[in-house]
């Protein structure tokens, strides 16, 4: 089975890349290794790909999706049966300062990756969502069935124009697709621009930590293992033709939340850090940033129902793993001259 997986040189393409080699898939991955964060961390993850021990299975091409000439020829030349699609300009608060990025990577790549799905034509495209999309929404859980019109980012408006995108593929062509709405994932070879790896770096350093909105946050924070066993559970449970209770527009279509379901307090994961790290955090309180929002939580019920996914990891274990790997990390950038 070829899988076509773009972004594999960020955080989930690489670990998703990384367990699929090891169950046997063949996989093509697509980044173009841009500079939003120190590229060097992604050109680690890619190395561990190419030198990995089913490598052979393994082809990796720099390009950009947002090139429609070079989509077109992927989707020619390889014919990948299944896509799970990751590549993004992420960030909800560098879309306050780039907004021109997120059409480029994330409306016109993503319209890109569908004519190449029609083309294929691929057998079901699983494709990353955000919790972003549920902006301000009072009602929690946040749940797939509530209205998210009104998003607080570019970011979240990009990703709800990728959900209803998706939508139409789906019904005008019978493309399967799998959207999932991912709850601030976190772990081991993590996005600097994350707050758990800021917090980290700032801690061991004895610099202080910003901490947004005095504190009084929560987040349903999900490591990353969990969510690579949910987006291979979803890539397996291909969704039916039917008609939602708003439309009848039938679509072979899903949208699912994947998180922890356990939103925990910013001070329990600063705690966990500190723990971890074994460094008290000097914390600098603020108010909350624009585009932000106060409260994260995934009702994941139809998920864990139709696909069999249960999330596993306390945020204390996943918190110990990637501050294990960051000090590793840091150690080897320290021995090849390169800054931290």
């Amino acid at each position: 089975m070829q899988v076509l997986i773009t972004g594999v040189a960020g955080f989930i393409g690489y670990h998703l890349a990384d367990k699929m080699l090891k169950l046997g898939y063949q996989v093509l991955g697509i980044d173009n290794l841009n500079d939003y964060y120190d590229p060097s961390l992604k050109k680690l993850r890619l190395e561990n790909l190419v030198t990995h021990k089913e490598s052979r299975n393994f082809k990796f091409l720099e390009l950009d999706i947002s090139c429609r000439n070079m989509m077109e020829d992927i989707f020619r030349d390889y014919q990948p049966e299944y896509v799970i699609h990751l590549a993004a300009q992420a960030g909800v608060r560098y879309s306050l300062e780039n907004p021109h990025s997120y059409a480029d990577s994330n409306l016109i790549g993503f319209l890109n990756l569908l004519e190449g799905c029609r083309c294929a034509p691929v057998k079901h495209l699983v494709y990353a969502s955000s919790s972003s999309v549920y902006g301000m929404n009072k009602e929690q859980p946040f749940n797939t069935s509530d209205r998210v019109d009104y998003p607080v980012s570019l970011y979240a408006a990009t990703k709800k124009a990728n959900e209803l995108m998706a939508f139409s593929y789906s019904h005008l062509y019978k493309i399967p697709s799998t959207g999932l709405r991912f709850f601030t994932v976190y772990g081991p070879y993590g996005r600097p621009d994350m707050a758990y790896y800021k917090f980290t770096k700032s801690i061991l350093n004895g610099t202080p930590i910003d901490v947004y909105n005095f504190g009084d946050m929560l987040r349903d924070f999900t490591y990353i293992d969990d969510i690579i066993d949910g987006v291979l559970k979803a890539l397996k449970t291909i969704p039916i033709e039917t008609s939602s209770e708003f439309s009848n527009a039938n679509a072979p279509y899903k949208i699912y939340n994947i998180g922890n379901n356990k939103p925990i307090t910013l001070s329990r994961f600063i705690c966990a850090i500190e723990s971890a790290c074994g460094v008290q955090a000097k914390r600098n309180f603020l108010p909350m940033q624009s585009g932000d929002v106060p409260l994260t939580y995934a009702e994941i019920s139809d998920f864990s129902e139709n696909t069999g996914f249960v999330p596993k990891t306390e945020i204390e274990s996943g918190i110990l793993s990637f501050v294990n790997w960051y000090k590793d990390f840091v150690d080897t950038e320290d021995d090849s001259g390169v800054s931290g």
